[in-house]
């Protein structure tokens, strides 16, 4: 079955000139073009578009979104870790209403705010003594501030790039490549530009002409990754921990 582009943009909400600008840098090709010009969808195609407007709601721009389908061709697959995310999402959300609800209620009624209850959902600090014994306060303060001063927008798109690295990660470990693969060497580049966009890290320092450890931090944090559960359990346990931290090490020793 086919539908039209019009057809398309009615149902998807969208418009046809965004569906022609889509085709014209190449992020979604119709299915066939007819000989009138017109251009007709799949059922591929309208899962390849339903990717894109998920990804584009989250506030990433094209460009970044190429790069996401690029890298995660299988839309099955990175369908259910978006559907997976969207929960998580949701009951996230989900405790935040519940604890704000809660709060304009007992304002009406006079009642005792309980400090304990009032910030369920809201759990971004939940780390910070953790990073200011590893990394000093002012990475931190730095990063901190920088998470405060994102949209929400914003947030939705690191919290999924951060995501999506880790399921590249997990992949390519559950494949078998080497660790120092082609294939994984460019996964810890992309680790390595990750990593510089936080505000505070020896890599963003770096990033800007810093003097930070770069080389130490990077392998430091492989090693973190190994032997912290809460960190392996983002690569698909140990053995995909200990993958990104060989290949990390291999990266920093070339390149950094």
């Amino acid at each position: 079955m086919e539908w039209s582009v019009q057809q398309i943009a009615r149902t998807a909400g969208t418009t046809s000139r965004t569906l022609r600008h889509y085709d014209d840098i190449g992020l979604l090709k119709p299915s066939r073009t007819g000989g009138n010009g017109y251009r007709f969808y799949d059922q591929a195609s309208l899962v390849r578009l339903q990717r894109i407007l998920l990804l584009r709601d989250l506030g990433l721009g094209l460009p970044a979104i190429a790069e996401v389908l690029g890298h995660e061709p299988d839309a099955e697959q990175a369908l259910g870790r978006h559907l997976d995310w969207l929960r998580q999402e949701q009951a996230r959300l989900a405790r935040q209403i519940a604890s704000v609800r809660q709060t304009i209620d007992t304002l009406k009624a006079g009642g005792e705010i309980m400090a304990e209850k009032m910030f369920d959902g809201f759990d971004h600090t939940q780390y910070r003594d953790e990073v200011e014994e590893r990394w000093g306060r002012d990475s931190y303060a730095a990063g901190d501030a920088w998470w405060r001063r994102m949209s929400p927008a914003g947030k939705d798109a690191w919290k999924l790039r951060s995501r999506q690295l880790g399921s590249d990660w997990t992949a390519a470990a559950e494949s078998g490549i080497p660790a120092d693969s082609a294939e994984a060497q460019e996964l810890a580049r992309r680790h390595g530009e990750w990593l510089a966009g936080i505000p505070g890290t020896p890599a963003s320092a770096s990033a800007t002409g810093g003097n930070g450890d770069v080389k130490g931090y990077v392998t430091g944090l492989g090693e973190m990754y190994v032997t912290d559960p809460r960190f392996a359990a983002n690569y698909g346990g140990a053995a995909g921990a200990s993958f990104v931290r060989d290949a990390l090490r291999i990266y920093a020793g070339r390149h950094l």
